[in-house]
């Protein structure tokens, strides 16, 4: 289907067809596949990322260009940023090189914010660019990286410019099947972090389960294979606590530090709006004991490591 026409800051023109050339900030982990996919799409896509050689090894790989200039990012049609929090974009955008994007940013220029960032942090960074003309979608990702290399991610996108929003789906369908448009700016990224929360909350709670059978003398996957067929059932009980956990595979690629970010931010929103919620905060405390102990850039599934404690009657 041909895209939609709409009205935008440049008049009449289609501003779906204008978004040519993408600038892509950050060819990490998920980075990586979705700018490749970019460039499958047919899209010019130019990276940035504050490690040259990663870029210069993308550009060996896809037809794309590179480049360490936030003013050279700041000419494309639009630009995409996929970073680990919504302060490091935040920082890049507003004060990286001197303020060289906003700098050299034309009115209209589109930001796709695509990292899980903080929703009341986007509305600020949201506001301040819009001094300059430049709008801001938020549009989170759920499906970690072989869903980012298949382009079936799930995207969850919010923002205060419907135009833009339509301006940006081409974009995003070339990196995702599943669209959400969520509402106004901030609200995808509280999707995603309140998605997040219940896939630890799960994952938590399924771990105890886990532990509790095994003291008890249970066979742990006789007790999953229960839960699938139970009231228990849930994603992590279906792929993730056989295949990554009980298999000792822990290899997601969905890094524990991540996964405890967002479920601070989900906690924080909850605080935000007056919310008394106690299961929340439990959550959050446990993933960042895990994260305590077993640092950043370990997969989040091996944070059962750090609840499976000592056995108070072992000798």
């Amino acid at each position: 289907m041909p895209p939609r026409k709409c009205l935008n800051v440049w008049g009449s023109t289609e501003m779906s067809d204008a978004i040519k050339n993408i600038g892509f900030i950050g060819i990490g982990t998920m980075g990586w596949p979705m700018a490749a996919n970019l460039v499958k799409a047919g899209f010019a896509v130019t990276v940035f990322d504050l490690s040259p050689d990663r870029s210069q090894d993308f550009i060996r790989d896809h037809a794309a260009k590179a480049t360490t200039s936030l003013a050279d990012i700041a000419k494309q049609d639009a630009i995409v940023t996929m970073l680990p929090t919504g302060k490091i974009v935040r920082e890049v955008l507003v004060n990286g090189q001197q303020g060289a994007f906003l700098q050299n940013a034309k009115a209209g220029t589109l930001v796709i914010d695509m990292s899980s960032s903080e929703p009341t942090l986007t509305r600020q960074l949201a506001a301040h660019l819009a001094q300059t003309g430049v709008i801001l979608l938020d549009a989170p990702v759920s499906g970690a990286e072989p869903r980012a290399k298949a382009g079936t991610l799930a995207i969850m996108i919010g923002g205060d410019d419907q135009a833009a929003i339509e301006a940006a789906k081409p974009v995003l369908n070339a990196m995702g099947n599943r669209l959400f448009v969520t509402g106004n700016c901030g609200s995808g990224h509280a999707c995603k972090a309140l998605n997040n929360l219940l896939g630890a909350t799960a994952f938590a709670a399924t771990s105890e389960a886990v532990l509790i059978a095994e003291r008890f003398g249970l066979d742990p996957r006789i007790l999953v294979d229960i839960l699938n067929v139970s009231t228990g059932k849930s994603f992590i009980s279906e792929v993730v606590m056989k295949e990554h956990v009980l298999d000792g595979k822990f290899a997601t690629g969905f890094k524990l530090g991540l996964m405890a970010k967002d479920v601070q931010i989900a906690a924080d929103l909850a605080e935000a709006v007056g919310l008394d919620a106690p299961v929340t905060h439990m959550v959050n405390q446990r993933w960042a004991e895990a994260l305590g102990k077993l640092g950043f850039d370990a997969d989040n599934t091996e944070a059962i490591k750090s609840w499976q404690g000592t056995p108070e009657n072992s000798e």
